[in-house]
């Protein structure tokens, strides 16, 4: 086997070390949130919005798609080096050596780029409330809250007649959306918008992602083939991640906010909608009676939605979604969210906490 020179050795000493520096800061959350999401992270996020944000396309979408093929066409010149010349199918030494380089350089650049914003305190800290465990009397209560929300919401589009915009429609009244929130909310101020439509949505449909953020060109994806009622919410969900909110439910509680606090019917229901399903399947893990109750009180046009969810789910459904879930759900927990893919329903919490401390003062405009 090929040795690695003593060159290679002193670049995985050096990567090794940086990636440990990485990991130590990151275990200080209040540092992390003052220097770097609140500090160097605004700059990064706003410079590759500005960078990739005017391209029609998704650039990220195009990087990975360039990365799988360049692997695909590297994996078959080494199968057809190793059948020309007979040689061992074990890597090098030099080759492991290789590939531990470029998975530290990945993990270094990843968290440079953004997922340092994991381990920040989060919006929890700036809005000034504490998530706590909540009792089944709380969820209750915030599916009543819920089910009152989402069905005034379908009664106002049903009765305005109000039509879902086209893509590039939603993109602009998303953005109107957080300005709007960010009247009251200076950290939701989003510049330099830059959300495309994803080039794999076909595969997100079968694989059941919604939408993503690359961290590496900055951009949000949204996955356009989901039911419109729901894109809305997806939108400003991922806007979230790009502004710094990382951890699954606080993108979702960020977007919650961004959405309910609009004025706009589309996003307001989306919203609710979303949250009261997560709100749903919760109290159904603990009081499946009292959560098909509520099902019966939804207007007929929000239970009609539900159906159009369902199908297009059970359209989709294969074999290879469960294990992509489990394997995010893998991503997930490496990255401080130790339920995996459970996290997202953890929004339930956040909103609930949220209530409890400004339920008497918030302002949550009644649908229009």
């Amino acid at each position: 086997m090929q040795n690695p020179s003593k060159r290679s050795v002193i670049v995985l000493l050096f990567l090794v070390c940086l990636a440990a520096g990485i990991r130590l800061y990151a275990s200080f959350p209040g540092l992390v949130e003052s220097s770097y999401t609140s500090g160097i992270y605004p700059f990064i996020s706003a410079f590759l919005r500005i960078a990739f944000g005017w391209l029609p396309f998704s650039a990220g979408d195009v990087l990975y798609s360039f990365i799988f093929l360049f692997a695909l066409w590297k994996a078959a010149q080494r199968i057809k080096s190793l059948r020309k010349e007979k040689r061992s199918w074990l890597p090098s030494k030099k080759a492991w050596l290789k590939t531990v380089h470029f998975f530290l350089l990945l993990y270094i650049i990843f968290n440079l780029m953004w997922g340092l914003n994991y381990n920040r305190k989060g919006i929890h800290y700036q809005m000034n409330f504490e998530r706590e465990k909540y009792s089944q009397a709380e969820l209750i209560h915030i599916n009543t809250v819920l089910l009152e929300k989402v069905n005034e919401c379908k009664a106002a589009l049903i009765h305005r007649n109000i039509p879902y915009p086209s893509t590039k429609e939603l993109f602009i009244k998303t953005n109107s959306a957080f300005a709007q929130a960010a009247q009251k909310y200076p950290f939701l101020q989003y510049a330099h918008p830059s959300v495309k439509p994803s080039f794999f949505n076909f595969i997100g449909n079968y694989f059941g992602f919604s939408g993503y953020y690359n961290p590496f060109t900055g951009e949000a994806q949204v996955n356009t083939d989901v039911p419109p009622f729901l894109q809305p919410y997806i939108n400003c969900h991922e806007i979230a991640h790009q502004l710094g909110y990382a951890k699954e439910n606080e993108a979702s509680f960020a977007g919650f906010i961004v959405a309910t606090a609009s004025g706009d019917s589309l996003f307001m229901y989306s919203a609710y909608f979303d949250l009261f399903l997560y709100a749903n399947r919760n109290l159904h893990r603990t009081d499946s009676i009292a959560a098909q109750d509520f099902l019966t009180l939804l207007h007929p046009g929000v239970t009609a939605d539900i159906t159009t969810l369902k199908a297009y789910y059970s359209k989709y459904e294969n074999p290879v979604e469960p294990l992509f879930s489990w394997a995010y759900g893998k991503y997930l927990e490496a990255n401080d969210q130790p339920l995996g893919m459970v996290t997202y329903s953890e929004v339930v919490a956040d909103v609930i906490a949220w209530y409890k401390k400004y339920e008497n003062n918030i302002f949550i405009p009644r649908a229009g």
